[in-house]
Parts: C-alpha cells; structure tokens; sequence
C-alpha cells in the first residue's frame, strides 16, 4: 500500500522552514534576573547542565529539554527563564528550539509518539505505520508525528514513544501501544532499544 507522505512547498515535511524573520521587532535582550523569577529546581538543573560545557551555550538543547519536562513543551515563560539563568536571549533558545524536533514550542498532548521516516524505516513501512497510528491514537491524547531520523536503522521501523526507541514495530502492534498508554503500561517491553543484547558484555548501556 502507498502512503502519500505530505510535504510543504519548500520540500520538507517540517513547516516553517521558509519562514521569514520578522525584522520590525526591537533587538532581543537578556531578560533580567530582577524581574524574571526562575523555579529553584529549574534553574539548579540548568546550572548542573551548563557546568558540563566548557562554553555554557552548549547547554541549550538539554536546558531546554528541562523546560520542556517542566511544563509540557517550550513556553514562551520556560524560554524566558532559561535564558535569564543562561545569560542568553530568549531569540537563540527559539532558535535551537525550533530546529530539533524533539523541542515542542507549540502546546502538545500527553503522550509523543515519533514515527522514524528515513530511508531504512521507510523502506519497511514506516509511512503504512505512521499512518496507522494517525488513525488509531486521539489527537487530544496523543502527539503523532513523523520524524527524518531517529538514528535506530537497527530496529526499522520504529518509534520513539515517549522518548522511549522501540522497534521493529508493525501495524498489527499499533492498537496495543496506544492501549498500553492508555492503561498506564510499559508499551511492548520486549521490543525496546536499550533492552537488546550488546557485542561486549561489558558495555554500559
């Protein structure tokens, strides 16, 4: 079965991409630790991920995963705080939030479910998964989406489901992830990456 696979006009399956600035708003600025309040715990964990880096910028991606599990997605406040915290305009946060895909700037539902796209799941049905997916899972309940590449061509095709890399996945398994989620349980636990058997024993996975 063939899956036409929506794309925009600029040829990618992400919107946005071509996108003009809008070149009449006043010059970003770092907010002011006066005036923006930060949750204690939130700025502590940006902290510990900024101690990592040499270059603190290079904390970005995980500060903004912190605001991310703190309020659902990246919010415009969440944005703000890590940014007062990192010394940074909230202008290059949105920046690195809206090139990965795992970064939400727009309100999601409770559950993500990120079907791999790229060649090696497309070529074993990825678009056929995705797609049933579309149709099984409530768009209140659950984030469904494509994405270009989750970097597990091993287990093609497979998803990320709630950060969780699960795979091969076929479609006749997709009423029983969206149940499994529903219900509370641990979505085809024989099937997740991190669980499969490694060449050396004494890896640390």
């Amino acid at each position: 079965m063939s899956i036409e696979v929506r794309r925009y006009e600029h040829g990618s399956r992400v919107p946005g991409w071509d996108e003009a600035a809008d070149l009449s708003k006043d010059p970003a600025q770092v907010p002011d630790p006066a005036t923006t309040p930060v949750p204690e715990d939130l700025r502590a964990e940006i902290e510990a991920h900024m101690a990592n880096y040499p270059d603190h910028r290079s904390a970005a991606i995980p500060a903004l995963a912190a605001v991310q599990r703190r309020y659902g997605w990246c919010t415009p406040e969440g944005i703000e705080q890590a940014a007062c915290v990192m010394r940074l305009t909230p202008a290059y946060l949105v920046a690195v939030a809206t090139f990965y895909d795992m970064l939400e700037t727009r309100p999601v539902a409770r559950h993500t479910i990120y079907v791999c796209t790229n060649i090696s799941c497309s070529l074993r049905g990825a678009d056929e998964l995705l797609a049933a997916f579309k149709d099984a899972g409530d768009e209140q309940e659950f984030n469904i989406r494509g994405f270009e590449c989750l970097g597990a061509c091993d287990i093609a095709p497979m998803a990320s489901v709630n950060g969780v890399y699960v795979g091969p996945v076929t479609r006749d398994e997709v009423p029983e992830v969206i149940a499994a989620l529903r219900q509370g349980r641990e979505v085809l636990p024989d099937k997740h990456l991190v669980k499969r058997p490694v060449a050396d024993p004494n890896a640390q996975t």
